[in-house]
Protein backbone atom coordinates (compact mmCIF):
# COMPACT_ATOMS: atom_id res chain seq x y z
CA UNK A 1 0.00 0.00 0.00
CA UNK A 2 1.75 3.27 -0.87
CA UNK A 3 4.53 2.00 -2.12
CA UNK A 4 3.98 2.50 -6.08
CA UNK A 5 7.19 3.68 -7.08
CA UNK A 6 9.22 0.47 -5.33
CA UNK A 7 6.83 -1.62 -6.91
CA UNK A 8 7.10 0.38 -10.18
CA UNK A 9 10.94 -0.01 -10.00
CA UNK A 10 10.84 -4.14 -9.43
CA UNK A 11 8.56 -4.88 -12.23
CA UNK A 12 10.77 -3.11 -14.11
CA UNK A 13 13.04 -5.22 -13.33
CA UNK A 14 11.14 -8.08 -13.86
CA UNK A 15 10.07 -6.92 -16.97
CA UNK A 16 13.26 -6.54 -18.46
CA UNK A 17 15.09 -9.32 -17.74
CA UNK A 18 17.83 -6.91 -15.68
CA UNK A 19 17.46 -8.25 -12.07
CA UNK A 20 20.87 -7.18 -10.15
CA UNK A 21 22.63 -9.89 -7.83
CA UNK A 22 21.52 -7.90 -4.42
CA UNK A 23 18.40 -5.54 -3.87
CA UNK A 24 18.64 -3.31 -0.57
CA UNK A 25 14.26 -2.68 0.57
CA UNK A 26 15.21 0.23 2.83
CA UNK A 27 12.49 2.13 4.98
CA UNK A 28 10.61 1.88 8.87
CA UNK A 29 8.92 -1.71 10.17
CA UNK A 30 5.52 -2.40 9.13
CA UNK A 31 5.19 -1.33 5.56
CA UNK A 32 5.74 -4.26 3.49
CA UNK A 33 9.63 -4.82 2.53
CA UNK A 34 9.11 -8.35 3.35
CA UNK A 35 6.02 -9.08 2.23
CA UNK A 36 7.30 -6.82 -1.70
CA UNK A 37 10.79 -9.18 -1.27
CA UNK A 38 8.69 -13.02 -1.01
CA UNK A 39 6.07 -11.29 -3.86
CA UNK A 40 9.04 -10.52 -5.65
CA UNK A 41 10.37 -14.44 -5.11
CA UNK A 42 7.77 -15.46 -6.50
CA UNK A 43 7.50 -13.60 -9.46
CA UNK A 44 11.27 -14.71 -10.43
CA UNK A 45 9.71 -18.12 -10.11
CA UNK A 46 6.20 -18.28 -11.35
CA UNK A 47 5.69 -21.29 -13.34
CA UNK A 48 2.44 -19.84 -14.71
CA UNK A 49 2.91 -16.00 -14.76
CA UNK A 50 0.01 -13.77 -14.86
CA UNK A 51 -0.65 -13.83 -19.11
CA UNK A 52 -1.11 -10.03 -18.98
CA UNK A 53 2.14 -9.38 -18.13
CA UNK A 54 4.58 -11.54 -20.05
CA UNK A 55 7.70 -10.62 -21.70
CA UNK A 56 10.42 -12.69 -23.67
CA UNK A 57 12.25 -14.06 -21.54
CA UNK A 58 16.11 -13.00 -22.34
CA UNK A 59 19.45 -15.38 -22.22
CA UNK A 60 21.30 -14.02 -19.34
CA UNK A 61 22.10 -14.62 -16.09
CA UNK A 62 19.09 -14.64 -14.27
CA UNK A 63 16.47 -15.98 -17.02
CA UNK A 64 16.27 -18.77 -18.66
CA UNK A 65 16.61 -18.79 -22.17
CA UNK A 66 13.38 -19.15 -24.28
CA UNK A 67 10.82 -18.81 -22.01
CA UNK A 68 8.02 -16.22 -20.98
CA UNK A 69 8.39 -14.97 -17.47
CA UNK A 70 5.66 -12.58 -16.07
CA UNK A 71 5.74 -9.48 -13.54
CA UNK A 72 2.87 -10.85 -11.57
CA UNK A 73 3.27 -14.42 -9.31
CA UNK A 74 0.25 -16.52 -10.10
CA UNK A 75 -0.40 -17.58 -7.05
CA UNK A 76 -1.51 -21.40 -7.93
CA UNK A 77 1.72 -23.20 -9.18
CA UNK A 78 3.90 -25.69 -7.31
CA UNK A 79 6.65 -22.85 -7.27
CA UNK A 80 4.13 -20.27 -5.93
CA UNK A 81 3.17 -22.17 -3.29
CA UNK A 82 5.46 -23.60 -1.72
CA UNK A 83 7.13 -19.75 -1.50
CA UNK A 84 3.75 -18.89 0.05
CA UNK A 85 4.06 -21.71 2.65
CA UNK A 86 7.42 -21.43 3.34
CA UNK A 87 8.53 -24.70 1.90
CA UNK A 88 11.00 -24.14 -0.92
CA UNK A 89 14.06 -25.42 -0.76
CA UNK A 90 15.90 -22.14 -3.03
CA UNK A 91 14.13 -19.25 -1.00
CA UNK A 92 15.92 -18.78 2.40
CA UNK A 93 15.52 -16.14 4.79
CA UNK A 94 17.75 -14.84 7.33
CA UNK A 95 16.97 -13.19 10.39
CA UNK A 96 17.92 -11.84 13.70
CA UNK A 97 18.48 -14.73 16.26
CA UNK A 98 17.81 -12.09 19.26
CA UNK A 99 19.02 -8.76 18.76
CA UNK A 100 21.91 -10.32 15.92
CA UNK A 101 22.55 -11.48 12.62
CA UNK A 102 25.31 -13.66 13.63
CA UNK A 103 28.45 -14.68 11.78
CA UNK A 104 27.57 -18.85 12.37
CA UNK A 105 23.79 -17.79 10.21
CA UNK A 106 26.38 -16.09 7.36
CA UNK A 107 28.62 -19.09 7.19
CA UNK A 108 25.57 -21.50 7.12
CA UNK A 109 23.98 -19.28 4.19
CA UNK A 110 27.85 -19.38 2.60
CA UNK A 111 28.05 -23.29 2.46
CA UNK A 112 24.39 -23.14 0.95
CA UNK A 113 25.36 -20.87 -1.56
CA UNK A 114 28.27 -22.92 -2.41
CA UNK A 115 25.87 -25.07 -4.39
CA UNK A 116 23.56 -24.78 -6.65
CA UNK A 117 19.66 -24.35 -6.51
CA UNK A 118 17.73 -27.71 -6.01
CA UNK A 119 15.23 -26.39 -7.97
CA UNK A 120 14.28 -22.43 -8.52
CA UNK A 121 14.75 -20.72 -11.93
CA UNK A 122 16.61 -18.15 -9.46
CA UNK A 123 17.33 -18.63 -6.05
CA UNK A 124 16.21 -15.59 -3.61
CA UNK A 125 18.41 -14.91 -0.05
CA UNK A 126 15.95 -12.51 1.85
CA UNK A 127 18.03 -11.33 4.86
CA UNK A 128 15.60 -9.67 7.32
CA UNK A 129 16.60 -6.71 9.26
CA UNK A 130 20.33 -6.78 7.88
CA UNK A 131 21.10 -3.42 10.35
CA UNK A 132 20.94 -6.47 13.45
CA UNK A 133 24.44 -8.01 11.71
CA UNK A 134 27.02 -7.79 13.68
CA UNK A 135 30.90 -7.11 12.07
CA UNK A 136 32.08 -10.27 11.47
CA UNK A 137 28.61 -11.59 9.67
CA UNK A 138 28.42 -8.02 8.08
CA UNK A 139 32.41 -8.94 6.55
CA UNK A 140 31.38 -12.34 5.50
CA UNK A 141 28.23 -11.05 3.83
CA UNK A 142 30.25 -8.32 2.17
CA UNK A 143 32.32 -11.94 0.25
CA UNK A 144 29.11 -13.15 -1.65
CA UNK A 145 28.43 -9.80 -2.54
CA UNK A 146 32.22 -9.12 -3.89
CA UNK A 147 31.59 -12.71 -6.09
CA UNK A 148 28.07 -13.59 -5.81
CA UNK A 149 26.36 -17.35 -6.93
CA UNK A 150 25.05 -18.20 -9.77
CA UNK A 151 21.23 -17.63 -10.56
CA UNK A 152 21.08 -16.56 -6.74
CA UNK A 153 19.76 -12.90 -5.93
CA UNK A 154 19.95 -11.21 -2.13
CA UNK A 155 17.41 -9.15 -0.78
CA UNK A 156 18.30 -7.23 2.19
CA UNK A 157 15.64 -5.57 3.91
CA UNK A 158 17.03 -2.52 6.79
CA UNK A 159 15.45 0.31 8.03
CA UNK A 160 18.36 2.91 7.16
CA UNK A 161 20.65 2.87 4.63
CA UNK A 162 23.64 4.45 6.99
CA UNK A 163 22.95 1.13 9.59
CA UNK A 164 24.63 -1.11 7.14
CA UNK A 165 28.55 -0.82 6.22
CA UNK A 166 28.74 1.55 3.31
CA UNK A 167 30.46 -1.50 1.21
CA UNK A 168 27.21 -3.64 1.66
CA UNK A 169 25.11 -0.75 0.45
CA UNK A 170 27.44 0.34 -2.39
CA UNK A 171 27.07 -3.86 -3.76
CA UNK A 172 22.98 -3.26 -3.52
CA UNK A 173 20.68 -1.45 -6.02
CA UNK A 174 18.58 0.62 -3.34
CA UNK A 175 14.51 0.88 -3.39
CA UNK A 176 13.15 3.22 -0.83
CA UNK A 177 10.07 2.03 0.44
CA UNK A 178 7.62 4.82 2.08
CA UNK A 179 5.89 5.29 5.30
CA UNK A 180 2.26 4.44 4.77
CA UNK A 181 -0.38 7.82 5.16
CA UNK A 182 -2.36 8.05 7.89
CA UNK A 183 -5.20 8.63 6.13
CA UNK A 184 -4.92 5.42 4.68
CA UNK A 185 -4.15 3.12 7.52
CA UNK A 186 -7.44 5.27 9.52
CA UNK A 187 -9.47 3.50 6.28
CA UNK A 188 -7.86 0.02 6.87
CA UNK A 189 -8.61 0.73 10.65
CA UNK A 190 -11.92 1.08 10.06
CA UNK A 191 -13.21 -0.76 7.65
CA UNK A 192 -11.24 -3.98 7.61
CA UNK A 193 -10.51 -4.13 11.58
CA UNK A 194 -14.10 -2.06 12.68
CA UNK A 195 -12.13 0.33 14.90
CA UNK A 196 -14.17 3.49 15.76
CA UNK A 197 -13.44 6.12 13.88
CA UNK A 198 -11.90 8.75 17.04
CA UNK A 199 -9.84 5.68 18.01
CA UNK A 200 -8.49 4.94 14.53
CA UNK A 201 -7.14 8.55 14.20
CA UNK A 202 -5.02 8.15 17.64
CA UNK A 203 -3.64 4.60 16.35
CA UNK A 204 -2.73 5.73 12.84
CA UNK A 205 -0.90 9.11 14.07
CA UNK A 206 0.62 6.81 17.21
CA UNK A 207 1.50 4.27 14.47
CA UNK A 208 3.86 6.83 12.55
CA UNK A 209 3.33 4.98 8.93
CA UNK A 210 3.55 2.01 10.28
CA UNK A 211 0.81 -0.62 9.69
CA UNK A 212 1.96 -3.45 11.62
CA UNK A 213 2.53 -1.22 14.38
CA UNK A 214 -1.21 0.15 14.18
CA UNK A 215 -2.86 -3.39 14.06
CA UNK A 216 -0.76 -4.52 16.69
CA UNK A 217 -2.50 -1.57 19.19
CA UNK A 218 -5.99 -2.41 18.09
CA UNK A 219 -8.56 -3.66 20.99
CA UNK A 220 -9.08 -2.29 23.89
CA UNK A 221 -6.12 -2.87 26.13
CA UNK A 222 -3.19 -2.61 23.94
CA UNK A 223 -4.69 0.68 22.62
CA UNK A 224 -5.06 1.79 26.43
CA UNK A 225 -1.21 0.63 27.04
CA UNK A 226 0.52 2.57 23.95
CA UNK A 227 -1.85 5.91 24.86
CA UNK A 228 -0.88 5.93 28.52
CA UNK A 229 2.91 5.02 27.77
CA UNK A 230 2.54 8.16 25.16
CA UNK A 231 0.79 10.31 27.57
CA UNK A 232 2.99 9.92 30.69
CA UNK A 233 6.52 10.28 28.33
CA UNK A 234 5.26 13.60 26.91
CA UNK A 235 4.57 14.25 30.70
CA UNK A 236 7.88 13.77 32.11
CA UNK A 237 9.85 15.47 29.03
CA UNK A 238 7.52 18.76 29.78
CA UNK A 239 8.82 18.56 33.20
CA UNK A 240 12.66 17.36 32.70
CA UNK A 241 14.01 20.88 33.70
CA UNK A 242 12.46 20.87 36.96
CA UNK A 243 13.35 17.65 38.10
CA UNK A 244 16.64 16.73 40.32
CA UNK A 245 19.84 14.32 38.72
CA UNK A 246 18.09 10.94 40.80
CA UNK A 247 15.07 11.65 39.13
CA UNK A 248 16.07 12.39 35.67
CA UNK A 249 18.30 8.82 35.97
CA UNK A 250 14.96 6.86 36.97
CA UNK A 251 13.14 7.97 34.38
CA UNK A 252 15.99 7.34 31.45
CA UNK A 253 16.05 3.45 34.07
CA UNK A 254 12.17 3.39 33.02
CA UNK A 255 12.82 3.47 29.70
CA UNK A 256 15.43 0.92 29.56
CA UNK A 257 13.25 -1.26 31.34
CA UNK A 258 10.77 -1.30 28.33
CA UNK A 259 13.02 -2.58 25.82
CA UNK A 260 9.83 -3.80 23.34
CA UNK A 261 8.45 -0.53 23.38
CA UNK A 262 12.11 1.70 23.59
CA UNK A 263 12.42 2.29 19.76
CA UNK A 264 8.62 3.36 19.87
CA UNK A 265 9.08 5.92 23.10
CA UNK A 266 11.95 7.85 21.36
CA UNK A 267 9.40 8.22 18.04
CA UNK A 268 6.87 9.24 20.79
CA UNK A 269 9.46 11.81 21.94
CA UNK A 270 10.74 13.01 18.33
CA UNK A 271 6.79 13.25 17.33
CA UNK A 272 5.45 15.62 20.25
CA UNK A 273 8.89 17.80 19.75
CA UNK A 274 7.78 18.22 16.50
CA UNK A 275 4.31 19.05 17.17
CA UNK A 276 5.53 21.45 19.20
CA UNK A 277 7.37 22.95 16.30
CA UNK A 278 4.74 22.49 13.17
CA UNK A 279 2.06 23.84 15.91
CA UNK A 280 4.15 27.67 15.57
CA UNK A 281 3.53 27.75 11.73
CA UNK A 282 0.89 25.14 10.52
CA UNK A 283 -1.38 24.03 13.72
CA UNK A 284 -3.43 22.39 11.23
CA UNK A 285 -0.21 19.73 10.69
CA UNK A 286 0.13 18.49 13.79
CA UNK A 287 0.54 14.85 14.37
CA UNK A 288 -1.00 14.40 18.12
CA UNK A 289 -4.36 16.25 17.07
CA UNK A 290 -6.09 14.55 20.41
CA UNK A 291 -3.88 16.69 22.32
CA UNK A 292 -4.04 20.20 20.67
CA UNK A 293 -4.62 22.12 23.13
CA UNK A 294 -1.22 20.94 25.43
CA UNK A 295 0.63 21.25 22.38
CA UNK A 296 -0.40 24.80 21.65
CA UNK A 297 -0.21 25.68 25.70
CA UNK A 298 3.54 24.31 25.40
CA UNK A 299 4.73 25.45 21.72
CA UNK A 300 3.77 29.32 23.25
CA UNK A 301 6.50 28.50 25.71
CA UNK A 302 9.58 27.36 24.17
CA UNK A 303 11.46 28.46 21.18
CA UNK A 304 12.26 26.95 18.08
CA UNK A 305 15.75 26.92 18.45
CA UNK A 306 15.34 25.03 21.85
CA UNK A 307 12.48 22.70 20.46
CA UNK A 308 15.15 21.92 17.21
CA UNK A 309 17.85 21.41 19.58
CA UNK A 310 16.25 18.84 21.73
CA UNK A 311 14.65 17.11 18.30
CA UNK A 312 18.63 16.56 17.28
CA UNK A 313 19.47 15.30 20.42
CA UNK A 314 16.39 12.47 20.44
CA UNK A 315 17.75 11.94 16.49
CA UNK A 316 21.42 10.94 18.01
CA UNK A 317 20.22 8.91 20.60
CA UNK A 318 18.41 6.84 17.82
CA UNK A 319 21.18 6.47 15.84
CA UNK A 320 23.43 5.24 18.78
CA UNK A 321 21.19 2.86 19.61
CA UNK A 322 20.88 1.58 16.32
CA UNK A 323 24.84 1.48 16.03
CA UNK A 324 24.29 -0.84 19.22
CA UNK A 325 25.80 1.49 21.94
CA UNK A 326 25.59 0.99 25.81
CA UNK A 327 21.94 1.55 25.80
CA UNK A 328 21.41 2.67 29.59
CA UNK A 329 24.07 5.31 29.39
CA UNK A 330 22.60 5.89 25.68
CA UNK A 331 19.73 6.91 27.49
CA UNK A 332 20.75 8.68 30.36
CA UNK A 333 22.61 11.06 28.62
CA UNK A 334 19.83 11.49 26.55
CA UNK A 335 17.29 12.69 29.48
CA UNK A 336 20.05 14.71 30.88
CA UNK A 337 20.63 16.83 27.61
CA UNK A 338 17.10 17.46 27.20
CA UNK A 339 16.83 18.68 30.46
CA UNK A 340 19.71 21.07 30.09
CA UNK A 341 17.73 22.61 26.39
Amino acid sequence: MGQQKPIKLLTTLLRNGTIPHALLLSGIDGIGKRLTAMAFAMACNCLDPDPEHLFEGKDSLHTAPNRHAGTNPCGNCKSCRKIQSGNHPDIIIVEPSGPYIKIGQIRALCHTLAMKPLEARLRVVIISDSQAMNLAAGNALLKVLEEPPDRTILILTARHPSDLFPTIVSRCQLIRFNPISRESIVTILIEKEGVLPDDAEIIATMANGSLSKALSMIGPPKKTNWIHQRNWIINEIDSLSLKPVGSLLAFAARLSKNKEMLSESLEMIESYLRDLVVCKYCPEKIINRDLQNKIQNRSQKMTTASLLSKISIVQSAQKDMRANVNLRLTLEVLVMRLANV
